[in-house]
C-alpha cells in the first residue's frame, strides 16, 4: 500500500517570501522509523525537517531533522510547525506547546504580527583555551569566544561578520554543534552568522536556537532585556529576542512556500 503524507515548506524568520530560513514540516498520524524520517530530511536536503505527531493525550510531540542527523534544538523549524497548524491546519488556540525530546516542553503564541516562542537560555560561557579548529575553521584571530551548545565569536563590527570566509572542513572538527559569530549591528542590537558543517549545514540562514546562545550575551552586555537581530545570511532574517534568567523568547513571521505530498513507500 502506498503511503502518501503530506509535506509544507514554510520561510521563517521573514515576512517575505524567499527570505528567512526555510524548513520543512511533515505532519505525521504515527511515528514512522527514524531511518525513514532521517531520510525525508536528506532528501529535503533543508537545513531541517519537522515531524510532528498528536498523542491520544492530545499532546503534540516535534522533533527535527538536518539532512544528517536529528538535533535537540531548532527555532525555524519550531516557528514553521506553528505557522502550519496555525495557519492551514485550523488549530483554534493561539497557543501551542509542544513537547521535545531533549529539551522538554516549548510554547508558541500567535501574535497580531507574527509569533512568540518561548526557548530555554542558553547563555554561554569563556571558554578556557579557544580551540584550533574555530580560528583555522574561521580563518581569523579569534580574541574573545564563548561557548554553550555552540560557540560564540564576538567581533568587532558587522561588516567583519559579513566579510567571514570560513573552511567548512575545518569547522566540522568542532566538539559542539557550531559556530555563531556576532558583532554590533548597524541598524539592529546584534548581527550573527551561524555554521554547522558537522549537522550537514555550512551556513544556517536563520538559526533561532543560537539566538538562544547569543541573545544572552547581547543582552548582559547590553544592559537590555529585549533586543533586535538579525542574522547576516545571503538570505537573512529578522528577531526579536527577549532574555530572563530561564528562558529567551524569539520572536518573528512566518510565509507558507509550498504545500504538497510525498511517497515514502
Amino acid at each position: 500500500m502506498s503511503n502518501w503524507l503530506t509535506i509544507y515548506q514554510v520561510d521563517a524568520f521573514t515576512s517575505e517570501l524567499f527570505k528567512g530560513n526555510p524548513a520543512a514540516v511533515v505532519p505525521l498520524t504515527e511515528w514512522l522509523d527514524d531511518a525513514v524520517l532521517q531520510n525525508i530530511a536528506a532528501e529535503n536536503n533543508l537545513a531541517e525537517t519537522a515531524f510532528f505527531a498528536m498523542t491520544e493525550e492530545g499532546e503534540l510531540l516535534l522533533r527535527w531533522f538536518t539532512p544528517t542527523c536529528e538535533v535537540e534544538l531548532c527555532g525555524h523549524a519550531t516557528l514553521a510547525t506553528a505557522h502550519v497548524l496555525f495557519e492551514e491546519m485550523g488549530f483554534a488556540d493561539d497557543q501551542i506547546t509542544f513537547q521535545t525530546k531533549f529539551k522538554g516542553p516549548l510554547t508558541v503564541v500567535k501574535e497580531a504580527s507574527g509569533y512568540s516562542m518561548t526557548f530555554p537560555n542558553l547563555k554561554p560561557e569563556a571558554v578556557s583555551e579557544i580551540p584550533a579548529a574555530l580560528t583555522e575553521g574561521l580563518k581569523i584571530d579569534v580574541s574573545e569566544a564563548l561557548v554553550s551548545d555552540d560557540y560564540l565569536v564576538v567581533l568587532p563590527s558587522e561588516d567583519d561578520v559579513l566579510a567571514l570566509n570560513p573552511d567548512f572542513s575545518v569547522l566540522a572538527q568542532l566538539d559542539r554543534r557550531g559556530a555563531i559569530v556576532t558583532a554590533p549591528g548597524k541598524n539592529v542590537d546584534f548581527v550573527s552568522r551561524y555554521f554547522a558543517p558537522a549537522f550537514g549545514i555550512n551556513e544556517d540562514p536563520v538559526t533561532g536556537s543560537a539566538h538562544c546562545v547569543s541573545a544572552p550575551f547581547w543582552a548582559e552586555k547590553l544592559g537590555k532585556s529585549e533586543l533586535t537581530a538579525r542574522q547576516v545570511s545571503a538570505r537573512e532574517g529578522n528577531l526579536v529576542c527577549v532574555v530572563s534568567d530561564e528562558n529567551v523568547t524569539l520572536k518573528g513571521g512566518a510565509v507558507l512556500y509550498m504545500k504538497g505530498s510525498i511517497l515514502v513507500s
